[in-house]
């Protein structure tokens, strides 16, 4: 069988020393199965073993292969609709429930790389950054919604804060979300890895879900092995392909594409980020960068609809980096890559139960970072019985894409570049 490396990213080449792990060739038995070993699938796999449970991870690639190993590597609160809309459509209980959800995220990242000692050069602050008066006033209103579900850590900045955290000539203002930060996302999940392993869980890598076998003991089979379990979770995300249909069918894989420049030196790299957060503008096809470890700029942005792999990746976010920054026109370009996250239509993620014994969670729509580590602690609780979190989650409707799979990609185009016209001429 192929051995599937990582792709030719920054992350990949300064990710921590790890030993490769064995492929699954044999028949074992477990209490939980699950599939993916990305964020979801680590949460997930961590809050089970903490609270007892034998678990089995199988990842057909190598431990955060997808987007926990190619993001931007923000952390971001809430979800990629924020909670007024849930607000709108569900029930007052449910969306409070999820609204307290909103902030956990990355309070249990911090506490995973406290536990076991993460070396993924997390910093803490994170700003959204306005272009325009519309946009500010989105972010004052969402400020006041935040606080009201008791997230404080949050200051509004005016044109002359702002120049202090970026100095970037496009901003009017934005919000400091401190308790946001950015993180090495691929050194975050080996961390995650490491620690499954230290409390006793097995991961196989190289080792793909094929098939899942329903029934009242499931079994999940690779090329050479299969996992008989009492339990499966489905943590594939975009990388899932079909192996479970009915969760194929609402939701869709898109790209979107990531630069690293050469290392900028202190004094280059202070000039442009001077407190050292991440930045992440406020246009529905938003741009997105912070600083990396070694003061590297990390800039990332556009979306590709279907998942395909653009040709020439720094042809189409350079031109975004030096609108932003145009001090680096003559910075060399040292990585480029692009990466897949699952986008649903509602743009909330999709969380539920196939049968008695198969969970799920997929369709961060972009917003995963935080939102996946929570899930892992959400599925953990529904195995234990404890499902009124998960339950708020699994009742939010969820529709598939218009003209199905065939055409959910050009529908979807045509309405981002409809945002996109509203993001430059503010109507």
């Amino acid at each position: 069988m192929a051995n599937t490396p990582y792709p030719d990213s920054y992350y990949a080449a300064s990710a921590n020393a790890v030993t490769p792990r064995p492929l699954l060739q044999d028949d074992v038995e477990t209490d939980v199965c699950v599939i993916g070993a990305g964020y979801t699938g680590l949460s997930s796999a961590l809050f089970l073993l903490e609270n007892g449970f034998r678990v089995t991870v199988l990842e057909a690639a190598k431990v955060g292969f997808g987007a926990s190993g190619r993001n931007g590597g923000q952390i971001v609160n809430s979800y990629s609709r924020d909670i007024d809309v849930i607000e709108r459509s569900v029930g007052p209980k449910q969306a409070q429930l999820i609204g307290q959800m909103a902030f956990e995220g990355g309070r249990i990242i911090r506490e995973r790389v406290a536990k076991y000692q993460i070396q993924c050069d997390l910093k803490d602050g994170g700003v959204f950054a306005a272009i325009t008066a519309k946009q500010m006033g989105h972010l004052e209103s969402q400020k006041r919604l935040w606080e009201r579900y008791g997230h404080t850590q949050l200051e509004m900045l005016d044109q002359r804060r702002i120049r202090e955290v970026v100095t970037c000539d496009q901003y009017i203002g934005g919000m400091l979300d401190m308790s946001g930060g950015h993180m090495h996302p691929l050194n975050l999940a080996l961390g995650e890895a490491a620690a499954v392993e230290s409390l006793g869980g097995t991961i196989y890598e190289q080792s793909p879900a094929i098939r899942i076998e329903r029934g009242a003991s499931p079994v999940v089979h690779t090329p050479q092995g299969k996992v008989r379990a009492k339990f499966i979770i489905v943590a594939g995300n975009a990388y899932l392909g079909n192996l479970v249909p009915e969760l194929a069918a609402k939701s869709m894989p898109c790209g979107t594409q990531v630069i690293t420049t050469e290392p900028l030196g202190d004094e280059l790299a202070k000039s442009l980020l001077p407190q050292d957060y991440c930045v992440e503008d406020c246009n529905y096809l938003l741009d997105y960068y912070r600083l990396s470890g070694d003061k590297r700029l990390i800039f990332g942005g556009g979306v590709v609809y279907g998942a395909r792999d653009p040709a020439n990746i720094e042809a189409i976010i350079r031109p975004k980096m030096l609108k932003a920054f145009p001090q680096l026109k003559d910075v060399k370009i040292d990585y480029a890559w692009t990466g897949n996250f699952l986008l649903t239509l509602s743009r909330l993620p999709q969380v539920g139960r196939l049968g008695d014994n198969i969970y799920y969670s997929q369709g961060c729509s972009g917003h995963g970072v935080t939102y996946t580590h929570l899930a892992g602690k959400v599925l953990a609780e529904a195995l234990r019985g404890q499902a009124e979190r998960f339950d708020a989650f699994a009742d939010l409707p969820h529709y598939p894409f218009p003209g199905g799979q065939l055409l959910r990609t050009p529908f979807a185009a045509l309405g981002a570049w409809y945002y996109g016209l509203r993001d430059k001429y503010g109507f």
